[in-house]
């Protein structure tokens, strides 16, 4: 099922000889949610949205599903999807909700206000444009820690009293104690393993776990890291411990979830499945 399928809204658009159909959920996105559009059409429909093409992925049956990430830097308001497989063409209209978030401020400790280097974000951008083409998630993901939540997904932040222009906190932060277990919300395949001894002076010890179709998540800050790149991970599967490596103020974890590159909510990934 496709992310909020119980109030999906269903477009149905007739171009030419054959109807081209077009469910988007959740019917009504804000900030930071990801958009799911299943087309049913005969061939893989070219989908454009905030002038980027996204890949379109094969359910079956005529179907097809791409997923469109919005951010809290988008422009909230009316926005437009173009959709166009073989002779149909439609521009499907989605009304993109505003949504608040607070302000924190952050003091690091010297020793921990390293900006990184351009070594350690070519390789977590690297990793974060994999678009592999099998699905390797299932349902709903689990909550990677039991920890209470100390900084939600799309803070603003003032580091040092200097306020962080562009930015938002891209993930959810977990206050799990020192070496408490880190595991994989869903199943995926290592593809980035970071070590604060070799340069990640910002994300510190870290693990990036590719689940497919340009789906990764990215866990932070770890203070001892279990598995190895090319490793499959179940659903479930240790993946690691807290730590307080690279630029953190005290041991937890910081999970982000990422959709074709950018840093969407993971709480509707939790509460709802995607096809």
């Amino acid at each position: 099922m496709a992310i909020g399928i119980a109030i999906a809204l269903t477009l149905i658009f007739s171009t030419s000889s054959h109807a081209l159909q077009a469910q988007v959920t959740p019917k009504s996105p804000a900030l930071g949610d990801t958009i799911s559009l299943v087309t049913q059409s005969q061939t893989a429909p070219t989908v454009s949205f905030n002038g980027k093409n996204y890949p379109s992925f094969d359910l079956g049956n005529n179907r097809y599903r791409t997923l469109l990430p919005t951010t809290p830097l988008d422009r909230p308001g009316r926005l437009s999807v173009q959709v166009s497989a073989g002779a149909d063409s439609q521009t499907i209209p989605i009304t993109l909700r505003n949504r608040s978030f607070p302000t924190q401020s952050i003091w690091l400790p010297p020793g921990k206000n390293d900006n990184g280097s351009d070594a350690e974000f070519d390789r977590v951008d690297a990793f974060k444009a994999i678009v592999s083409p099998e699905k390797l998630w299932t349902g709903k993901f689990a909550r990677p820690n039991p920890g209470g939540v100390t900084s939600g997904y799309g803070i603003r932040r003032y580091y040092n009293g200097v306020f962080a222009k562009d930015y938002y906190h891209r993930g959810i932060d977990y206050a799990g104690g020192y070496g408490s277990e880190i595991v994989a919300p869903a199943a995926g395949r290592v593809v980035l393993i970071g070590r604060e001894s070799q340069g990640f002076k910002v994300h510190g010890n870290c693990v990036g776990l590719d689940h497919g179709q340009g789906v990764e998540t990215i866990y932070i800050h770890m203070s001892r890291i279990d598995v190895k790149e090319g490793d499959i991970v179940k659903a479930g599967q240790r993946i690691g411990a807290i730590g307080d490596t690279g630029a953190a103020t005290g041991p937890h974890l910081h999970w982000g979830l990422f959709v074709h590159g950018l840093a969407v909510d993971p709480t509707p990934w939790r509460t709802n499945s995607v096809e």
